[in-house]
Formats: structure tokens, sequence, C-alpha cells
């Protein structure tokens, strides 16, 4: 450690550390642009310059390391004069439209100007005009002019997103960021250039020209989407979702979110929204109230019951729900007598469950990883905060491999790419297993093929290193031979010193296994509920031709039904529903999320429900008391929340060791799946009703792709 002297005031910090990381320990202040805590250090802007003692002249904070004994002063006429020239040249080119830029009142160089610039400029010359840039749907480009230069936008797409689609290019005060070949910005994290940029160079596309930021209130919120259960700030006005942005959660998802996180808000206003409860009545749609609709679903589902009995009737819920909404479907499913409920709507495989499968390990240990074996998993698409981890970890030296059935190009190094169809992943696991136990001179598992060039530099590379894991992608979990995959991982992972663990797909994938919405006592599964299994159906939240992998052949058997039940914030499942109920999304209802790594997340409600829309577990509460299943005393979400996991309100925050389970009692074998079919993932942009509806989203590379693909 090494001390300094910063502003009279002692500070001990490692060496090799900056003066700017000092300051940030004693929670001192120093102006900067081009510097940020997870970008590396650039050092372009000198809005940082400090007096450090016996230096000739002023100093940049950021990229002057530490000395034991040194004295530093921030607030010295030799800083302060230093900083206010900088300041003045930073505003030589700038335009000065702070009255129309869509940062004001939440730009730094504007926050800064005020403490450092002048009340006047002594240049007359005129100012430099940079041409716009259409750089795709969700980064507007088209005010070049107030770049400063300060590289963020770069260095973030080169070290944190892995690919570098900005760039600077000519010199001087011809310098401009740019594309270079003029190009789109495609990356999956992109719209976080929008949130590290310190002036209105780069904004939002979606949200430009349409509020002021001191008109926004802010709320917290957790993401719906995928399984990392990023922490979000929801920006609203008038009762309306107008922009979403990350809320700094280190283990989490530090700073950074997904462009659908931040973009998907767009499907919150869209017309497709369902506001009314509404009845087929002779083929054509109704609107009616939510008395009528409720009473009408519950007479129904009385009269299939005694035709047919409990076993006729099931639900399909989706792992983008709530806790406390999938906590109750369940209870009212067998409160009616039924074991017919399931999350699983893409899965091939439907093995009893013996544990709520988990990450295996924590978020944030990601980074640090030395060694990772991941299996089945486009990672930058499926997981993109995940895969931006790992990216951290490869950059320090992380060997990463992989199993896919396509060689996906996931922005970091791989050291060693399998690419066999999904019939061969459990043969090639296999290999990995052999070659596991040839290097430690123990028994393969049973049927273990021989061990190839591939799988030998694999399980080399599992038994280094210190920290590390083997992680079961969605087209793992989905797979035909999920359990014996399974297996596999376990035993490679037992004999490396490897965690092995599901990056489960979706946002509650862990909560939906916790409340135990699957079968648990010879239930149908949703493979045998899709194929005409049930004579009611109720749908929470989902969309079985898109959420399922079945696709259009859904509909074919739903349309078989006596009756199905659509709850959902849209007008979906027009095709095969006899009612739609319409409920909230995330931004309208309290809740909770159980990440891959088993946190457990509430929020609350941001804005008013649309419409006559109703919180989920609202509907599902009346509706039981309406058949007569007890139990359904409910008063608020939070109360729904203490019965699912039997422990008082707020006392759970994270899954116990004893709750969370990767373990499996199947013996590992190797033997290949007779022609097993390929596993059905979404695309990023097609995960959920949310993102499938956002506008912007729909326009980006990513979902044009796969739209070609699916064609």
């Amino acid at each position: 450690m090494v001390e300094i002297e910063l502003d009279g005031q002692k500070v001990e910090v490692a060496e090799g550390c900056m003066v700017m990381h000092a300051a940030e320990k004693a929670g001192t202040y120093i102006p900067h642009f081009c510097y940020h805590k997870k970008l590396s250090i650039a050092a372009n802007c000198r809005m940082c310059l400090v007096d450090v003692e016996k230096a000739p002249k002023p100093m940049p904070a950021c990229a002057t390391p530490v000395t034991q004994g040194m004295i530093v002063r921030t607030k010295s006429d030799k800083a302060i004069k230093a900083q206010q020239s900088v300041m003045e040249f930073l505003l030589i080119n700038h335009p000065l439209d702070c009255p129309i830029c869509d940062q004001g009142g939440e730009c730094q160089l504007q926050d800064l100007a005020v403490g450092y610039g002048g009340s006047s400029s002594r240049y007359e010359e005129e100012k430099r005009v940079v041409v716009h840039k259409d750089v795709g749907p969700l980064i507007s480009m088209e005010e070049m002019s107030r770049c400063i230069h300060c590289t963020r936008c770069v260095r973030f797409g080169q070290e944190v997103a892995g690919v570098m689609e900005l760039g600077m290019v000519n010199r001087g005060e011809h310098s401009e960021i740019t594309t270079v070949m003029g190009d789109t910005v495609d990356s999956e994290l992109s719209g976080n250039m929008i949130d590290i940029c310190p002036v209105g160079a780069l904004t939002s596309k979606p949200f430009r020209y349409s509020a002021r930021t001191w008109e926004l209130s802010r709320r917290r919120s957790v993401s719906p989407h995928d399984s990392t259960g990023a922490n979000l700030i929801v920006q609203v006005k008038n009762h309306k979702v107008m922009r979403v942005v990350p809320l700094e959660n280190e283990a989490v998802n530090e700073c950074w979110i997904a462009d659908r996180d931040r973009f998907s808000y767009e499907a919150l206003n869209s017309d497709e929204r369902l506001t009314r409860p509404m009845l087929k009545q002779g083929g054509v749609w109704q609107e009616t109230d939510w008395q009528t609709a409720l009473e009408y679903v519950a007479n129904g589902l009385k009269n299939i019951k005694n035709e047919h009995g409990a076993g006729s009737i099931g639900a399909l819920v989706s792992p983008h729900s709530t806790v406390e909404e999938l906590y109750l479907a369940s209870a009212l499913v067998r409160g009616l007598g039924s074991d017919n409920i399931d999350y699983r709507l893409r899965n091939a495989e439907f093995a009893a469950p013996e544990g709520v499968r988990w990450l295996g390990t924590s978020i944030a240990s990601l980074s640090t990883l030395q060694r990772v074996l991941v299996v089945g998993s486009n990672l930058r698409k499926d997981h993109p905060l995940f895969a931006q981890r790992i990216r951290q970890a490869a950059r320090h030296g992380c060997q990463v491999s992989a199993i896919d059935a396509v060689a996906h190009d996931w922005a970091l190094p791989v050291a060693q790419w399998v690419v066999q169809g999904a019939s061969q992943w459990v043969p090639v696991l296999g290999g990995i297993a052999s070659a596991v136990a040839q290097e430690k001179g123990i028994a393969a598992p049973a049927g273990a093929a021989a061990a190839d060039e591939a799988a030998v530099a694999i399980a080399r590379s599992l038994l280094g290193g210190e920290r590390k894991a083997v992680l079961l992608g969605n087209a793992a979990a989905h797979h035909a031979q999920a359990t014996q995959l399974l297996a596999l991982a376990q035993w490679i992972g037992e004999h490396t010193g490897a965690t092995v663990g599901y990056l489960t797909e979706a946002a509650n994938t862990v909560g939906a296994q916790f409340v135990g919405a699957h079968p648990v006592n010879g239930g149908l599964n949703a493979a045998q509920m899709l194929s005409g299994g049930v004579k009611a159906a109720v749908l929470l939240n989902t969309e079985p031709v898109h959420d399922s992998a079945v696709g259009a052949q859904a509909a074919a058997a739903l349309s078989g039904a006596d009756m199905v039940v659509t709850l959902s914030p849209f007008k979906a499942n027009l095709e095969f529903s006899d009612v739609l109920l319409p409920i909230a999304p995330f931004t309208e209802t309290s809740g909770s999320f159980i990440n891959a790594e088993g946190r457990l997340q509430s929020f609350h409600a941001v804005v008013k429900p649309l419409g006559d829309t109703r919180p989920a577990w609202k509907v599902l509460r009346v509706l039981a008391n309406l058949l007569g299943v007890p139990g359904f005393d409910f008063e608020t979400s939070q109360d729904v929340l203490v019965r699912a996991t039997n422990a008082p309100a707020g006392s759970v925050a994270q899954l116990g060791a004893d709750q969370l389970s990767n373990k499996v009692s199947q013996r590992p074998a190797a033997a290949p799946a007779a022609a097993a079919a390929e596993p059905v993932v979404a695309s990023i942009y097609q995960l959920d009703g949310l993102v499938r509806r956002s506008p912007s989203l729909q326009l980006t590379a990513d979902a044009r792709l796969a739209r070609e693909v699916a064609a």
C-alpha cells in the first residue's frame, strides 16, 4: 500500500493506483470527462489536472500513479486555473446549444462549465461543424458537433461490448468519432454509450425530444427479460414510461444494461396493449367488464371440470412472470384438483425436478473466472451482461471453451470451439470426461467416447487455474437429453473443481422452479398440453406460438380446447383464445423476480395500470375466489410473497444453499440420442412479448437477421 496526502488528508491506496483512485477513496471530486471507472485510462480530456508538489506543471489525476509521500492539491490556484483553461479550450468549438440539447439538465459538460467556465469567450472564429451520422435505430448521432473527443464510447465498444464499432478519424479540429465505414452500431450493449457520453453527442433515438430530464420521476425496478435481473431506473412523465436507464448494482449488472432492458419500454405504450377484458362471441371479439369476464371464465372452468374432470384443466405460464403470479397460478390449478401447470414451453425433456436449477455461482464471480466451458449457448445474445463479465475475465487471461451447433461470434477470444449438432453434445461431453479421466488416472463415465484432440485441450484447460465453471446455456436446458448433459457436466465439475450451473433463460426461471410452476404429482407437462392434452387452458403472460418448442402447431392444438383464457398485457393469442384478460406488465405491478444466482429482487409499480388493466396476482386471486378455491385471502403482493417463500416479508434476499441445487441422481452416460432435434432457443429480440413489440428493437440488425433465418 502507498500513502499520499490529498488536500491535507492522508489516503492509503494500492501501489499502481492513480491519483484519481485515491481521490475517489477519499471522497474528493476531481472534475473529469474521459475518465470512467469501468474503462481504460485515456487521459485525453485533461480536465482532471491537479497540482502535484514538485511537479513542474499540473498533472492529469487519472493518469498519474501514486508514489509514497506524494502531496496532491486539487483545489489550489494552480489546479483550478489549469482546469479552467481546459474548460475554455473544450468550449471553443462546442455549439453551446443547451436550450435545444436533449442532454440538457444531465450534461456533465454543462454542469462543470458552471464551475470552471468563463462568462464569455475570447474566440470569435467560426466553430467547426461535424456532419451527423445514421448509426441505427437506437443511438442518435445527429449532433456530433457537441463531441469533445473523450473516446468513452470508443473504449466502451472495444473493452466492454467487445466490438470496436466507433473510432476516431482525422487529426486536430478535423477529428471526429465515426463508424469509419458508415456502418450501424449493432452491439447488444450499445445503449450504454448514451449513458457514458458526457455531452449531448450520443443520445437515445427513441427518447429524443420527448421529455426534459427535470420533468421525469425516477423509480427503481428490475428487468423482466434475461436471468441477470438487471437493476433499472424507470423514468416517468404523466404516468407514462419515457425512458429506462441502469441503476448501478456492482453485484448484478454493474453500471450497464442490455439494449433490450433499455428500449423494450416502447411496447408499454404501443397500440397492441390490451386495456379492457375481451370475449369472443360468434368469432368476433367484444370488450366487456371485469365482472362479466371473470364470471364467464369461472363458470367455464367449473363446467369443464364437472364434465371432464380436474385433469382436463391446465395452465401454461411464462418464466417472465413474477414469483407472486407464478405461485398463485400454481395454487389455483392445484386448488382445482389438477397438476397440469408448466413454464417449460421450449423444453424437449421434462424430467421430474430434483432441485431448483441455478447458476451454481455468483454473477459477480463470472468476472474473475480463469477457466470456463459453455455448453449450448449463444452467450453474447442470450445473456449479454453475463457475456460482458466473461469478456472481462478473458481480458485478464481466462480460457474460454465452448460446445454448440454453431461457432457464434461472442466478441471475446475462445480457446476451443467444438461445433457439433445437438444430438452429439452428450458424446462430446463424454469425450471431455474421458480426457479428464485420462489426465487424472481415474475411470471415465460409462460409455464415454475416446477423447479427441479438442476434448483433451478442454480437459487440460479445466484442470488448470483455480476459479472455473461449466455453464449450461438455454439450448442445453431445452435439450432432449438435458438431464444427461447435466449429469456429465456434474461429473466433469466434480473432477476438475469447477462449479456447474445453468445460465437460465428468463428473468424468473429460478423463481418458477422455486414456487413449483411445473408438474410435481404426475400432471401434464407443457409438451403434452400443447399437443391437445387439456380441455381448458389458462395462458399466463405467454404466447405459445412464439414461446414454445412447437411454434405454430400450438395454435392448432389450443384451437381444439373448449376454453382458452389468455392473461396478457397485449392483444395476444387472438386466433385460439376465448377470453382475454388485461394484466399489468412489470412497470404497472409490484412483484419479485429471482435471478440466475438465486437473488430475490422485489419491485413496485412505477406507473398506474393502463385503462382497465389489473395486476395478474389480483386477477388470479379474484378468479380463485369465484371458483371457491380456499387460501386466496391476500391483500398485497407482499402477502403472496410471504406465503410463497414461507418467510417474513423482506427477509429473503438470496435463496439458501438448501433451496438451490444442480445435483442430479442420474448416472452420467455418454450414449448419443437418436436423431435429437435441435433445441428451440428464442433470438435476442424475440425472447418475450415486450421485446417483440418494441419498434426500435425490431429495426436492429439482430432482429432483421432473426426474421431472415425464420423465413
